[in-house]
C-alpha cells in the first residue's frame, strides 16, 4: 500500500519527515505509518496544481471525463482489494465495503465522468441589440477536506465533480482513514491523469488543514467534518475570502407514524442508526414515535438490534463492526453515561460487547436509550450506534421534535398518509427527507443541509454550481448606443 503523500504525479515524502501511525480498529494493531503532511507540503502542492490548472481547464471535457470513466473501471478492476483495505482502515464490516461503498465509488466517478461536457452556461433574454451569455468557469484550485467515517465514498464525491469542472485537487484525506484515498491517488496516476491535477495529502487538521484554509491561491475549500471545526475553517478563511463549502453535522429525525408498516420501519430505523456503527452525520439518531405503535415497534425494534452480530470487519459474516478510533469509542460511552445522569433509560446495549474476541477492538454496542427531547443526548450529535426514542401524539407534536435541535441535514418519516407525507416532508427543517425509507443517496441527487449542518450541496448538478463560477459576457451585435456625454 502506498504510505507517501501524491503531489505532482509522485509519491514523496513529507518535508519535515513527519509520520502519523494507522491503526486497525478490529485490534488496534498498527497497519503501518502514513507520511505526514504539513504547511510546506500543502505548498507544494498548491505550485504543482498552479502549473497542471492551465492545460487541466484547456483539456476537452470530455476527455476530462474519459479519464473519470478510465478511474471508475480501474476502481471496479481492484474492487475486492479497496473493500478489504477499507474494511481494515476504517472498521467497516467487509459485507458493507464490498455491496455498499465501493459500488457507489464507482457510479460516482461514471456519473461525474459523464457530466463533465455537459454542464452548461445559459443565454438570458437581455436589451435589443445585444447578446449575453454566461459561462460556467473553474474555480481554480481547490482544496478538499475528507472525513474518516467513508473515506473511500467521500474522496469519490469530492474528487470526481470538481475534476470534471476543470478544477485541480489538493486533497487532505482524514489522518485516521487515509489508505484507501492513497490508493485512489496511485489508480489516478496510472489511468493518466497529468501530473499535479490531483494531489492527496494526509495530514492533521491543525496543520495541513489549516493551510488549506488559509492558503490565498486556494480559492474553494470542501471539507466534510464536525461543526465545530467547520466553524474553524470559517475563521481561517476570512483573510482570503475563499469559497467555503460545509457539510457538518446531523442529528436526524426518524418518525414512525401509527399508520406505518411496522416491519418496514423498524428495519428502516435499524439501517438508519446502526449502519456504520452509526457513523454516518445522516444517520436517523432521534427516533419519534407515535404513541399508539410505540410499545409494539421498540419490541420488535429492540430484539433487532440484540440480534445484530458484531465481529471482524473482515468476516463476511460481521453485521457490525468496531468504532473507527479508541478516542470515539470512549467519547460514544460517555454519552451512554450521559443518557442516564440526565434520567433517561437505557433499552437495550450502552455499553462494549462482553465477548473476549472482541476486547482489543473499539465496540459499543447497539444502544437505545428512552429521553426526553431535551436532553443533551437527543441535543448533541454522538456519532455512534446510538439512538434516543421518545414519543408524540399528534403530527404537531413530531413536527415540534423533529425542528428542536440546531442541526438540519437529513430526516425520515413513515406514513401509508400521502398527504401527511408530502406537509411533513415541507414542514420538516433538513436539506433531506426520506419517505418510508432512509439514507437512500445517489450522485444526481443533490445532499447537505441547513443550521449547524453546514451550507453548500454536494452531488448532482448542484454540486457542479459549487466547483464552478458564472461569468458573463455582453456582445453588442447591432445596439445603436447614443453617446452619453455630448460634445459641442
Amino acid at each position: 500500500m502506498q504510505t507517501r503523500l501524491f503531489i505532482n504525479g509522485e509519491f514523496v515524502d513529507a518535508l519535515s519527515g513527519a509520520s502519523i501511525p494507522v491503526r486497525n480498529p478490529f485490534d488496534n494493531s498498527l497497519i503501518c505509518e502514513v507520511a505526514g503532511a504539513e504547511a510546506a507540503d500543502v505548498d507544494r502542492a498548491v505550485a504543482a496544481a498552479r502549473a497542471a490548472l492551465p492545460g487541466w481547464r484547456a483539456m476537452d471535457a470530455a476527455d476530462r471525463g474519459l479519464l473519470l470513466l478510465r478511474l471508475a473501471d480501474a476502481i471496479e478492476g481492484n474492487a475486492d482489494e479497496l473493500a478489504e483495505l477499507e474494511a481494515r482502515d476504517t472498521g467497516h464490516p467487509l459485507r458493507d465495503t464490498r455491496n455498499l461503498d465501493v459500488p457507489r465509488t464507482v457510479r460516482c466517478y461514471r456519473y461525474f465522468g459523464g457530466m463533465a461536457d455537459k454542464f452548461e452556461g445559459f443565454v438570458p433574454p437581455v436589451y435589443p441589440g445585444f447578446l449575453n451569455y454566461v459561462e460556467r468557469e473553474p474555480v481554480g484550485i481547490v482544496g478538499q477536506i475528507v472525513p474518516w467515517n467513508f473515506p473511500l465514498m467521500f474522496t469519490a464525491w469530492k474528487l470526481a465533480p470538481a475534476l470534471a469542472a476543470g478544477n485541480c485537487v489538493i486533497m487532505k484525506p482524514a489522518e485516521l482513514t487515509p489508505l484507501s484515498s492513497l490508493r485512489i491517488a496511485e489508480l489516478v496516476r496510472d489511468v493518466g491523469f497529468p501530473p499535479g491535477v490531483v494531489n492527496i495529502l494526509p495530514g492533521y487538521g491543525h496543520t495541513a488543514g489549516a493551510r488549506l484554509a488559509d492558503h490565498p491561491e486556494i480559492g474553494k475549500l470542501s471539507f466534510t467534518g464536525s461543526t465545530e471545526t467547520g466553524r474553524n475553517i470559517v475563521r481561517m478563511s476570512a483573510g482570503n475570502l475563499k469559497k467555503l463549502q460545509l457539510e457538518l453535522g446531523g442529528k436526524g429525525a426518524n418518525i414512525v407514524f401509527e399508520d406505518a408498516n411496522i416491519t418496514a420501519a423498524v428495519n428502516g430505523a435499524a439501517w438508519a442508526i446502526f449502519h456504520n456503527q452509526g457513523q454516518a452525520c445522516i444517520a436517523g439518531s432521534r427516533l419519534i414515535l407515535q404513541e399508539a405503535i410505540a410499545d409494539e415497534f421498540l419490541e420488535r425494534f429492540i430484539g433487532l438490534a440484540r440480534s445484530i452480530r458484531l465481529g471482524d470487519p473482515l468476516d463476511p459474516l460481521t453485521e457490525m463492526g468496531p468504532l473507527t478510533s479508541k478516542e470515539h469509542q470512549q467519547r460514544v460511552l460517555a454519552y451512554c453515561k450521559l443518557a442516564v445522569e440526565e434520567g433517561g433509560e437505557i433499552l437495550t446495549g450502552g455499553k462494549v460487547p462482553s465477548d473476549p474476541a472482541l476486547a482489543a477492538g473499539f465496540f459499543v454496542e447497539p444502544t437505545i436509550v428512552r429521553a426526553k427531547p431535551s436532553d443533551r443526548i437527543c441535543q448533541e450529535e454522538v456519532f455512534g450506534p446510538f439512538v434516543s426514542v421518545t414519543t408524540f401524539s399528534s403530527d404537531q407534536d413530531a413536527l415540534v421534535i423533529a425542528n428542536d435541535v440546531p442541526y438540519g441535514l437529513g430526516s425520515g418519516l413513515w406514513t401509508n398518509n400521502l398527504q401527511r407525507a408530502h406537509r411533513m416532508a415541507r414542514e420538516i427543517r433538513a436539506g433531506m427527507v426520506w419517505i418510508n425509507s432512509y439514507k437512500v443517496v445517489h450522485p444526481g441527487s443533490p445532499f447537505g443541509g441547513v443550521g449547524k449542518s453546514g451550507y453548500g450541496r454536494e452531488m448532482g448538478f448542484e454540486v457542479m454550481r459549487e466547483y464552478t463560477q458564472p461569468k458573463s459576457v455582453w456582445v453588442n451585435v447591432d445596439a445603436q448606443i447614443s453617446p452619453f456625454y455630448k460634445r459641442p
